[in-house]
């Protein structure tokens, strides 16, 4: 394993962490971290732990 896969595990566990411990709450999460919301955001896509949004049944219905 290499030093960026020991650090990439790392911060994301303390993400998640921080993330259950807020409820989910980006903002309060980054403050939490003691990082910007935005910085937290750009972790989290690097991380692959930003969600796609769901589409609604109609939405789907109309790209399809």
């Amino acid at each position: 394993m290499t030093l960026r896969n020991l650090m990439d595990t790392y911060e994301r566990r303390l993400i998640e962490e921080a993330l259950r411990a807020t409820g989910g709450n980006q903002r309060r999460a980054a403050l939490a971290l003691g990082v910007l919301p935005t910085t937290l955001h750009e972790k989290m896509k690097r991380l692959g732990l930003v969600k796609r949004p769901r589409h609604s049944v109609a939405e789907m219905a109309l790209a399809g």
